[in-house]
């Protein structure tokens, strides 16, 4: 059974930056590639999953 992800974020590009949207209590901005077959990435430091538009039936 897997734990799902705090926060997912449906994005139209395929590649996304992430820095924990928190401002000074965030993490360092990382730039996350959506690997086109699987249509979805979570952020390491966060875990917040970014699901492109095309593949977010797939990612539920």
């Amino acid at each position: 059974m897997s734990i799902p992800a705090p926060e997912t974020k449906i994005v139209t590009a395929w590649r996304v930056a992430c820095d924990g949207g928190e401002g000074a209590l965030g993490h360092p901005r990382v730039w996350l590639s959506i690997p086109r077959d699987k249509g979805w990435v979570e952020c390491g430091y966060c875990d917040a999953r970014y699901v492109h538009e095309t593949a977010k039936d797939a990612a539920e």
